[in-house]
């Protein structure tokens, strides 16, 4: 028998106590990898190169205000802006009011959105078509795929916020990274329609000449409106999405809380294992240095056979963690973030299972392998 066949054998000796030591890793790894993904989401990913040379910008007191049309001229004069578009949230309703048939519907200038929007690609002829259908709509490839829709197809949006129905055709497909999930239509369509939305904004999207313009450029245009009746508030693009994340509260202070008890949990279920594993075997101790294992020896039996409990449970709890993952980044609710499993974090949550069991179970292997053979013979237990 090799050392290797050793190690495993033992390590599922007791099988309903291993089996159970491995679900606990597995269920805790799931949720450090849920918090890590999460993290990465909302404050490591920077999206696209375009999207870090754009600034939003919104009314200072709430979302929910719009702002005047002609401050899209004045934006548009400020130095550093190469660029800028309205974009006006319209919340309609496609077909039904159940959750996978909701998504991101926007009113915005079809002429400009291009302009500001360099990462959204789209063949020019569609681009000509949309600009030219005051009913047109531009869908994202995902959401043509779910509901295959088709180049002419007809879409039609109940209004919940605006007291307007937009029946609108599907002139474009355009693609992105990540998956915007949302459509775009010409927002003179709702200001003809509805007339205290005529003249107004939700919100307007700058391109800037650099990244380095980004803070000049949102500085100088709140300064501009500060006295206004309607002032701004202009962040980086990046800024604007963790402002739906601050909503929910400190969630930095949430996942790291949450990723410490996982891991002191893992910990402590690891570390009971195998302290009681390793009590049981007292007088195995004894006949494997009867038999010549030394003290390293004997160390790094124990030890590796808590490693591999706890491998054997990392690698589940990150395999579930990922399959949770992709059905949780494939829900309408979370389409706004790019959710992934990136290779880095396998291979953390990994180390973390395996730094969870050699550091378990030093202390018990530790006394273990200093067991007086006699004594250890003479154990009953």
């Amino acid at each position: 028998m090799t050392l290797t066949r050793f190690v495993t054998k033992n390590a599922f000796r007791n099988k309903r106590r291993s089996i159970l030591t491995v679900l606990s890793i597995a269920f805790s790894l799931l949720l450090l990898t849920l918090m890590m993904t999460i993290w990465r989401a909302f404050y490591l990913d920077e999206g696209s190169a375009e999207s870090a040379e754009r600034l939003v910008v919104r009314h200072r007191v709430s979302l929910t205000f719009s702002l005047p049309g002609f401050y899209r001229e004045k934006i548009r004069a400020v130095p550093g802006v190469v660029a800028v578009v309205p974009v006006s949230w319209f919340g309609g309703i496609y077909k039904d009011q159940k959750p996978e048939n909701f998504f991101a519907q926007f009113g915005t200038d079809p002429e400009e959105f291009f302009k500001v929007f360099r990462d959204i690609q789209m063949p020019a002829d569609q681009q000509t078509a949309w600009q030219r259908d005051r009913q047109g709509v531009i869908v994202d490839d995902s959401l043509a795929k779910k509901y295959g829709w088709k180049l002419g197809d007809r879409i039609v949006l109940q209004g919940t916020i605006y007291p307007v129905d937009l029946e609108l055709y599907v002139r474009g497909i355009f693609s992105s990274y990540p998956d915007d999930k949302a459509v775009y239509f010409n927002a003179k369509y709702v200001e003809e329609a509805v007339a205290f939305f005529k003249g107004q904004a939700g919100t307007f999207s700058i391109l800037a000449a650099s990244p380095g313009d980004v803070s000049r450029i949102a500085s100088t245009v709140d300064d501009m409106f500060r006295n206004s009746p309607q002032p701004t508030k202009s962040e980086s693009e990046k800024a604007f999405g963790l402002e739906f994340v601050a909503m929910i509260g400190n969630v930095k202070a949430f996942i790291l809380i949450i990723c410490s008890a996982v891991v002191f949990a893992t910990l402590l279920v690891s570390a009971n294992t195998m302290a009681m594993s390793i009590r049981e075997r007292t007088r195995e101790v004894a006949v494997l240095k009867t038999l010549g294992f030394t003290r390293q020896s004997v160390l790094g039996l124990f030890v590796s056979e808590a490693v591999a409990l706890a491998a054997a449970g990392g690698v589940i709890g990150v395999g579930l963690a990922y399959l949770l993952i992709y059905f949780v980044s494939h829900s309408p609710y979370m389409s706004f973030y790019n959710l992934k499993l990136t290779l880095g974090m396998w291979v953390v949550a990994l180390l973390v299972s395996g730094l969870v069991g050699l550091v378990s179970s030093l202390l018990p292997s530790y006394h273990a392998s200093q067991v007086n053979i006699v004594d250890g013979l003479r154990h009953i237990g």
